[in-house]
């Protein structure tokens, strides 16, 4: 009775180990490679698998994301005998599972030697200008040439970026000095032509200022004109709506004159014929008495 329980117990056990390595969970954007008997036999993908126990192995699992690798910082000599250190970043991404595990050791190793074979020999056909303004053709060119290289890994290379360009240190120092320079120049150029155009806004707010001065005063004294002959026009024909004598002409001819010549303007006085009489007859008068 004994016997058979523990015999009962050890198929239990065994069952379950069978059963428990049987069975296989693949997570989401992962890939599995199953090798019956060291051979490779099949891919898994995401989801609930049975695989054969103690013939089938299931290796460890393949990312299939796009990653994102920063390579350290490599010296690179341009075409004017500079040498730069420039820094990489790959994002690439797993598309045959089976070749980047069976064709290539290491694929991530192999991508990082690859791009620093590349990148040498991309930028050390630029000078120092070129490869500090024409990133986005390098970066288009490494794409290109490590896509290229790793498609038999069964990875492809998105994007390659450079994050960094470091020239050497006297190279770095003269740069700095150059954009001060160009920078206080720029400066000295637009405060220059700040002053000119606040001269010129000057001027032409004076020359403006004294055109509406002179339109003033000449419009004033036009005024002043119109007004003075107005009042005169209106004396004369009130002394002719009166039909006043000699003596009344006279007198208000003589009340007159201070306002005819109180004005500034230069005037042309015209004496009536009539005026003139009592003029004479105020002349007269005077000596008759």
């Amino acid at each position: 009775m004994n016997i058979s329980f523990a015999f009962l117990a050890l198929l239990v056990l065994v069952f379950v180990v069978v059963l428990s390595r049987s069975i296989r969970i693949i997570p989401q954007a992962r890939a599995g490679l199953v090798e019956r008997l060291g051979r490779y036999h099949r891919t898994l993908g995401a989801g609930l698998t049975v695989i054969i126990p103690f013939i089938d192995r299931l290796l460890p699992l393949v990312d299939l994301r796009e990653r994102v690798v920063s390579f350290p910082p490599q010296p690179v000599i341009t075409e004017d005998n500079l040498v730069v250190s420039i820094d990489t970043v790959i994002f690439f991404q797993v598309t045959d599972p089976k070749s980047a595990v069976y064709e290539i050791e290491n694929f991530i190793q192999g991508i990082e030697q690859l791009t620093v074979t590349t990148l040498r020999n991309v930028v050390g056909g630029l000078d120092l200008e070129q490869a500090l303004t024409s990133r986005d053709s390098t970066n288009s060119a490494l794409r290109s040439v490590l896509d290229s290289a790793t498609g038999k890994w069964g990875v492809r290379v998105n994007r390659v970026e450079l994050k960094a360009i470091d020239p050497p240190p006297n190279v770095q120092e003269a740069m700095e000095k150059q954009m001060r320079a160009e920078r206080e120049r720029r400066a000295v150029i637009l405060t220059a032509e700040g002053e000119k155009q606040s001269q010129i806004l000057t001027a032409e707010g004076a020359r403006q200022a004294e055109i509406l001065r002179a339109e003033g005063d000449a419009q004033a004294a036009v005024l002043r004109a119109d007004g003075e002959a107005k009042a005169i026009e209106k004396v004369f024909q009130a002394i002719h709506q009166a039909d006043a004598d000699d003596r009344v002409l006279a007198y208000t001819y003589l009340q007159q004159l201070p306002e005819i010549a109180n004005g500034t303007a230069s005037k042309v006085w015209v004496i009536p014929s009539e005026l003139s009489g009592a003029a004479k007859f105020i002349s007269e008068a005077f000596k008759g008495k």
